[in-house]
């Protein structure tokens, strides 16, 4: 499925996001999320010449195989945090075990709790999976930061990627990538506080292209989930409208909601606010 905006048909695509996947929390296939999509968090994005990893969700997987297929030789990995739903499918990255590739592995909240390479290597240690991280025979690199840098990674000047720190237990980090005058964000997994804007959300998104927003709830169920990390595509309408952001991708869609309740997200969402849409599995979304 290509998503391509109509008034930018005839102008150069600086910024390409994939989605292989955009649930929430743990992979659900099932009839009922056929429409939607049931693996986890995991985004492919090329800016100009360079291509980035979102996240490592179980929609890792489908993409390693895709890129298997493809003429590259490197990519930049960028966590948004490590719950498992966020990198359960790195195991299951083919890519990651040959040795013509290279990955270097971001995260901005591990600087003072070990680092990255210590949760990566964890989840592959006995007795919790058989094989190791260093079975991983491409040429991995593994990088900290504090969420609120700016990460030197561009290959050229034409690309920068910002970060800023989001309300999560354990941390998270949301990322803007830049290239040619365009911007995507991904703002996954936060919670907002009722009635305040995050201003650190609102810095790093203003006046981008498209914005990818935790979405788990809505507002209507977000009173007995305060605590769990999590937004609403309400409070994602609020805050793009008030950054002046062109399009709100609706993300991250909790296990409980099926296609018919998505369905109703979006219908209600458009309603609101017309730049607003919800993310499908599979989506191609040309800036």
């Amino acid at each position: 499925m290509v998503f391509r905006w109509a008034e930018d048909r005839f102008k150069p695509m600086s910024i390409r996001v994939k989605i292989w996947g955009c649930r929430g929390s743990i992979a659900c296939p099932a009839p009922t999320h056929l429409k939607y999509g049931g693996n986890t968090t995991c985004l492919e994005v090329d800016a100009g010449n360079q291509k980035f990893i979102l996240d490592c969700g179980t929609g890792i997987r489908n993409l390693g195989q895709h890129l298997t297929t493809t003429d590259f030789e490197h990519c930049d990995i960028l966590l948004t945090h490590t719950h498992w739903d966020h990198i359960n499918g790195f195991p299951f990255f083919a890519p990651a075990f040959n040795p013509a590739y290279q990955f270097d592995v971001y995260a901005g909240h591990l600087m003072d709790k070990g680092g990255v390479q210590n949760v990566m290597e964890s989840q592959m240690d006995n007795p919790m999976f058989p094989v190791p991280l260093d079975a991983m025979k491409a040429r991995l690199s593994f990088n900290d930061f504090s969420a609120g840098d700016v990460l030197d990674i561009g290959k050229t000047a034409k690309v920068r990627v910002l970060t800023a720190p989001l309300n999560h237990p354990n941390g998270a980090t949301g990322y803007r990538i830049e290239c040619e005058g365009k911007a995507f964000c991904l703002i996954t997994d936060t919670e907002h506080t009722p009635g305040s804007l995050d201003r650190n959300i609102l810095s790093l998104i203003e006046g981008a292209d498209l914005v990818i927003y935790d979405s788990t709830y809505t507002d209507d169920e977000f009173s007995s989930k305060i605590g769990w990390g999590h937004s609403t595509w309400q409070e994602g309408i609020r805050l793009c409208k008030a950054s002046e952001v062109k399009r709100l991708g609706i993300f991250h869609h909790d296990p409980e909601h099926d296609d018919d309740f998505m369905d109703n997200v979006a219908l209600q969402a458009a309603a609101v606010w017309d730049k607003s849409f919800v993310i499908q599995e599979n989506m191609d979304l040309l800036l």
